[in-house]
């Protein structure tokens, strides 16, 4: 088989690729497997009741169940939820949105793959332009997103050491520059993978950085605000006309939904319509058909605030405490969690690489993601903490995830040992 430059790319290896593998074979082939990898949510059962009343509900009402089975929304997304999304946003910040302003995606890494490549890459004038990641590491689903090479660069982060075994990652203004090729600037915020939330100074500094280059600030909202909104330090959202703000359903339980969220002013909005026509023809209709409602009532806040964030809070001091006791005086730091569903650990001068680590869980039956597929658009940079970290999820039962912490802290005391 020949395949194209594209396909090349796109058919070939990745960390993504390697992530979504082992996801698929963990949940679904091998379920004694301990998996501690990718980024499915918890299950949270009174969350769930929520969806299947409002499911049963659409069901039992052969208008609505025609229009979830049986038709095409447009390629911008259902018009009542963009309605609904736009009032809630509107009455809970202030923002002057609209449904013109909103775009519903298959899913928020297909919204980022339309985006990105309408905004970076080979351009008319034969030029070229790249992502920005003012604070690597960032999300391991960006880095293959790219149609041209080169696509994305970074800026290193500087590093506070807190109590407690603690780290924290800022972004290093003094190093963040963007020039000419720089098509916009992209932050996660929770980060995924680190838990880093950046603090609203942060985000008006990059906000303000951005205008003055006449580049937009993307921010991926996924994990974080104003839903699911998996915080766990004090944070404003963010969003203007230069902002564009990703979105989505699947950390309020709804991964198998595939419903990402866009909200940007008008003309780019226009454009990412156009262009995921092309891509998707129609988005999906369950996730929108499931969260109208709960937009419309804002019972949305009270299932992120009340039930959504505190699961996740208690598992992440849980998380914390179990491996400080299991990896004892190991040379190790953990990053100091602030959001999202994962631990970010450092193992300072580990005599292996995060990869090699990998593939030894693996063998005994644990799954984590090497930490160096997280430092895209650092390529070029030889700095041995890329390969030192590792990304580790607590979303599953607290007992699967202790076992993994032990057999995690046993292999790295086996590591250190030589």
């Amino acid at each position: 088989m020949k395949l194209s430059a594209f396909g090349e790319k796109f058919a070939g290896e990745s960390g993504i690729v390697e992530l979504m593998d082992d996801l698929g074979s963990a949940l679904n082939e091998n379920p004694k497997m301990i998996f501690m990898g990718g980024g499915n949510p918890g299950r949270l059962l009174a969350v769930e009741a929520i969806f299947q009343q409002r499911l049963e509900t659409i069901m039992a009402d052969p208008g609505q169940r025609h229009s979830l089975f049986g038709i095409y929304q447009s390629p911008q997304g259902d018009r009542e939820f963009r309605q609904q999304m736009a009032a809630f946003l509107h009455k809970q910040f202030g923002w002057p949105v609209g449904e013109e302003n909103i775009a519903v995606s298959n899913g928020s890494q297909s919204a980022f793959f339309v985006l990105f490549n309408m905004l970076a890459g080979k351009m008319p004038d034969g030029g070229h332009r790249t992502i920005h990641l003012p604070l690597a590491p960032e999300y391991i689903g960006y880095a293959d997103a790219g149609l041209a090479e080169g696509f994305f660069t970074a800026t290193r982060p500087s590093i506070e050491l807190l109590d407690d075994k603690l780290f924290k990652y800022h972004v290093d203004f003094s190093q963040l520059q963007p020039g000419t090729s720089t098509a916009a600037l992209c932050v996660s915020r929770p980060t995924n993978p680190t838990g880093n939330v950046l603090t609203d100074e942060e985000v008006a500094h990059l906000d303000e950085i951005a205008r003055q280059h006449d580049i937009p600030l993307i921010i991926d909202g996924a994990y974080g605000l104003p839903f699911p909104n998996i915080l766990f330090e004090d944070a404003l959202p963010h969003w203007n006309d230069n902002t564009i703000l990703a979105l989505s359903l699947s950390k309020l339980g709804l991964p198998g939904a595939r419903t990402g969220i866009v909200v940007a002013r008008e003309d780019m909005i226009q454009a990412y319509t156009n262009a995921n026509t092309i891509v998707s023809l129609a988005c999906g209709n369950l996730g929108p058909a499931l969260a109208k409602e709960l937009f419309a009532s804002g019972e949305i806040v009270s299932i992120s605030n009340e039930l959504v964030r505190p699961f996740y809070l208690e598992r992440s001091q849980q998380t914390v405490k179990w491996f400080r006791d299991a990896l004892g005086e190991l040379p190790f730091h953990i990053h100091k969690p602030e959001g999202a569903i994962f631990l970010w650990l450092w193992f300072e001068g580990l005599p292996i690489s995060s990869q090699v680590l990998y593939q030894r869980l693996k063998r005994r039956g644990v799954l984590i993601v090497p930490g160096h597929n997280f430092f895209m658009g650092m390529d070029d940079e030889h700095w041995p903490h890329q390969h030192e970290c590792i990304r580790v999820s607590y979303a599953q039962d607290g007992d699967v995830v202790r076992r993994g912490i032990e057999i995690i802290a046993d292999e790295v005391r086996r590591a250190y040992a030589g």
